[in-house]
């Protein structure tokens, strides 16, 4: 457990590092998983190594219960052969495997708890890197719309604080008085310029011709009645 404790410290060393630069959000995030990720590596080799010395207990306990069951039957047949003396020694070796056996048996148990354990904290570390990489993300998407709505925010400043608003009420006054120049124009044509004057007479030349022959029309009916 202590490779784990060294690669926390060192990871909360490198994290602690970056952010107290101040970076950018996103590149923090990064190179935390970054860091994460090394250092799930050197736990996966931490725990190669250690399950690697497990197996190797492991032979060598079998290999001492092998040999510790080789020698009784090599006592058994010496003792078959009338040579006790013989079977003695094998006896005597067989002893001395099996104490081997034991040893190395209570050191592979001890180990294999340990490597269980090993393996219980990787997969929380690789549990752990996964919900940093969903977080992650969550927290660069609240970044990037943060950011917009600031960048809005500011744009929306500096149109209300610039001129650009004002230059439109610049025009729009403009062009409200070069309408009112031409209509006033338009008025002053119509007003009395060449031809008025003959335009005048005719309309009233028009008109008097119209209320002669409305009057002949009306003596012509009251004579037809007359008579």
């Amino acid at each position: 457990m202590g490779i784990f404790e060294n690669l926390g410290r060192l990871f909360k060393a490198n994290i602690n590092d970056l952010i107290a630069k101040a970076e950018n959000p996103e590149k923090i995030l990064n190179q935390v998983l970054l860091e994460m990720n090394e250092q799930l590596v050197e736990a996966k080799k931490a725990v190669a190594v250690a399950l690697a010395d497990e197996k190797k207990l492991e032979r060598t306990m079998n290999e001492n219960m092998a040999q510790a069951k080789e020698w009784e039957n090599r006592a058994i047949l010496a003792l078959k052969s009338g040579r006790e003396d013989l079977a003695k020694e094998a006896l005597l070796k067989k002893q001395t495997f099996e104490k081997d056996a034991h040893s190395y048996k209570q050191q592979y148990d001890a180990q294999h708890e340990n490597v269980e354990k090993l393996k219980s904290m990787l997969r929380q570390l690789q549990d752990k890197i996964e919900e940093a990489e969903r977080k992650k993300n969550l927290l660069i998407a609240r970044q990037k719309r943060a950011e917009a709505q600031q960048q809005i925010s500011k744009t929306m400043g500096k149109l209300g604080n610039s001129s650009a608003f004002a230059a439109f009420e610049r025009m729009e006054k403009k062009v409200d008085q070069i309408e009112a120049m031409a209509d006033a124009q338009a008025d002053l044509d119509n007003l009395g310029g060449a031809g008025s004057l003959e335009d005048e007479f005719k309309k009233l030349e028009s008109g008097g011709a119209s209320a002669d022959l409305l009057l002949e029309e009306l003596k012509q009916k009251l004579n037809q009645g007359g008579s």
